[in-house]
Parts: C-alpha cells; structure tokens; sequence
C-alpha cells in the first residue's frame, strides 16, 4: 500500500510499504481523511520523541472505516471512526489500539470530522482543566492554528470573552466570525490589554514570560503545544514573583489523557458540533502524494485552521 515515510533526509516521499496487520487489541482502518499537524512537522524534523524516526510513517488521526481486527466493539465494527494511531496515518490502511477509536455521528462528512478531531480534543481538554466558565476573559495565542480556531469557538461557546492573538488583518476577521470579542496582531507589535482569568497557549517561545504577567489573580495559564520552541529560563518567574495572586501554571498533551476521558471530551466537542457552536474551519485540502506540500504549508503559518490529506 501506498504511505508517506521520513527518509533520512527529513524529506518525505510517497512509497510502497507492506500492509498493516492488527495485533490483538487492534482495529485496520480502511482511511479516507487523514489530518496535517505541527506535531507533523516536528516528527518529520526529529523533533518529536514520541515519534519512531526515519524510515516511519507519519500521522496521528484519520478518519475512515474500521475492517477488522481483534475486540473491535460490536458498535464500532464496519463503522466510521476517528482513529488515532501513535504514528502510521499518512498511508491507505492502518492499524489502530482499539482504545484509540472513536465513533464519528451518523452521515458526517469525513473532512469535517479530521478538521476537528485532535486539535478538537486538545482544545476542549485544555478549556474542561482551566474550568472555563461563562464571563471569564480567555486570551488564546496562535488563534489561527488548527488548535487556536477550535479553542476561540469552545471558550465563547462556555460563555467566555474571547481575545485572540493572530498574525493577519485577515485572519482577526475569521476569527471575530468564530466568536473572538477582540483580536490582537502580533506581526504589528501587538500586545493584548487588561487582564485574563484563562490564557490558552499553543506557541510557547520567548514570549511566555509577558503572557503570564497578564494573569489575573486565581488565573490559568494553560501551555498546550510548542510552536515557537522551549521558553527560556526566565519565563515563569512572574509565577514566583507574583505568588500572591495564586495564579495556576498548567501544562496539557493529549499523551496523559487515557481513553476514557478522551471519549468524554470526544463527546463534548460532538455535542457541541450538533448544536451548531463548533465547527470544523478548513484551510486546504491536498491528495497524499502531496504531504511534502502540505506539510509545508502547516510550517510557514500561512495555514488558517486544518489542512488535510485525502486518498487519490
């Protein structure tokens, strides 16, 4: 079957591997959608330790068809799932832990679902542990990420007042459309005003440090991906500082969460999507003899939501 592998080069190249064979406790999902994250990126530039390193196929979620496989759930056996393998996605088949599936609504499309699937996940998650509560001030960084687009629409979903922090005059206007009160950009040497009671951070980087400051007392700080690098030394010192403000440091992957609480928050975002107060925002889509390019495309920052990959 065709997949996209890690050559020692760091390229990636569309080849011929052998088919997947579920072990036990594995389901062999036939895929029709596959998502394209950062993390993709990291693991295409070894800096992902989770991933296996070169001569590995990349991807984490797809969207397809379970076929077969050892203690499939009977509900789940022939049915549409979001799978999440450890690696292995960007390819016709996989083979997936069957603690790892979980059930996509009856007629929704496949694009849509991968457009929410983990980031959706991360973003619900983050928000559920910061207790986000209606009128509450949330500052989200790398609001136009395919984590920041879905925490902007969850948080104003809970009731919060939403400031966003993004990098276009095109991307704020997207982003007031998906419930974001104000926006911040930061290419103009923008910094957001006042106080927050919750910041959802998805760059990391240098400017940590300046984000924290902006806490109020009793706030939540939640450092859910890494974009911009390791923060330095330096950057949490405002939470020694300031200890009297009893602000909270909180830090979330999607690595510690076990399949129950996953499935829990699968069905918050679900629900969520049914009532019409998250939706998936699509940047491009690419056939999977295109991963270099879309690959690409998630690294620059010119992506605004998910991009994703598709069979063909």
């Amino acid at each position: 079957m065709r997949a996209v592998v890690v050559e020692a080069s760091r390229e990636v190249a569309v080849t011929e591997v052998p088919e997947p064979v579920p072990g036990p406790g594995q389901a062999l999902v036939d895929i029709e959608a596959i998502g394209v994250g950062y993390v993709d990126v990291m693991s295409r530039r070894g800096d992902d330790p989770h991933f296996p390193g070169v001569g590995s196929v990349l991807g984490l979620e797809v969207v397809g068809r379970v076929r077969a496989g050892s203690g499939v759930p009977e509900e789940l056996a022939g049915k549409r799932v979001l799978a999440q393998p450890c690696s292995g996605g960007y390819a016709e088949r996989v083979a997936v832990d069957v603690d790892r599936l979980l059930p996509v609504p009856d007629g929704a499309d496949p694009v849509e679902v991968v457009g929410l699937g983990l980031n959706a996940l991360v973003a619900e998650g983050a928000l559920h542990r910061a207790r986000v509560a209606p009128g509450d001030r949330v500052l989200v960084r790398g609001a136009s990420g395919g984590i920041g687009v879905l925490a902007t629409q969850i948080a104003h979903a809970r009731g919060a007042e939403v400031t966003a922090v993004t990098s276009s005059p095109e991307k704020a206007e997207r982003l007031r459309t998906l419930g974001a009160a104000e926006v911040v950009d930061r290419t103009r040497s923008g910094r957001p005003g006042g106080t927050y009671d919750v910041v959802v951070d998805t760059v990391a980087g240098p400017r940590v440090r300046e984000h924290l400051e902006l806490l109020r007392p009793n706030g939540r700080y939640v450092l859910c991906g890494g974009v911009g690098g390791v923060p330095g030394p330096d950057a949490f010192e405002p939470l020694l500082r300031d200890f009297h403000k009893s602000t909270a440091l909180l830090t979330f992957s999607l690595n510690s969460v076990m399949p129950e609480e996953r499935r829990r928050s699968w069905e918050r975002v679900v629900a969520l999507f049914a009532d019409g107060g998250l939706s998936a925002v699509l940047d491009r889509s690419f056939p999977l003899a295109d991963a270099a390019v879309a690959l690409q495309r998630v690294e620059s920052g010119q992506s605004f939501g998910k991009v994703v990959l598709l069979q063909g």
